[in-house]
């Protein structure tokens, strides 16, 4: 493989980096007092899954979300956290990227009618394909470092 400037291991080190920013602003530009303290996240995606023309999104959002608003605002977060950091690092690396691929098609899912959103989810979930089916940890990453995932 040639490329310019990088390797093709450096170039899917970038890749996986920048998708770990990605998720880091996600989280960074989230309102978390809202979040937290007034329930704001989940409720406007209670009032998106209400709407759901699929059944089994609304049934599921019911059974696994609404009964527990808190607890939920607090995984997304937090999860969109842990996900950056430890793409941004390359720690627990395929973790991360399998992790973010179910939590971009959650939203996928969710937001089906947003065709805002869906270019990004979109566009997430594949970058976290590639760097999973690639081995995007093999450079530049604690997981290389420490010997985890060769």
């Amino acid at each position: 493989m040639q490329t310019v400037w990088l390797t093709g291991a450096e170039w899917l080190a970038v890749l996986r980096i920048g998708l770990g920013l990605w998720w880091l602003e996600s989280w960074r530009h989230k309102d978390r007092k809202g979040w937290f303290e007034r329930g704001t996240g989940i409720a406007w995606a209670a009032d998106v899954a209400g709407k759901h023309r699929w059944p089994p999104v609304r049934k599921g959002f019911d059974a696994v979300v609404a009964p527990r608003p808190t607890l939920m605002a607090y995984v997304v977060v937090y999860a969109e956290l842990a996900l950056g950091l430890g793409l941004v690092a390359g720690f627990l690396t395929p973790v991360a990227l399998i992790g973010g691929l179910l939590l971009n098609l959650l939203y996928l899912v969710l937001m089906i009618h947003d065709w805002a959103e869906q270019g990004q989810n979109a566009m997430m979930a594949l970058i976290s394909l590639v760097a999973l089916f690639a081995m995007s940890w093999q450079t530049w990453s604690l997981d290389h470092a420490i010997g985890l995932f060769l």
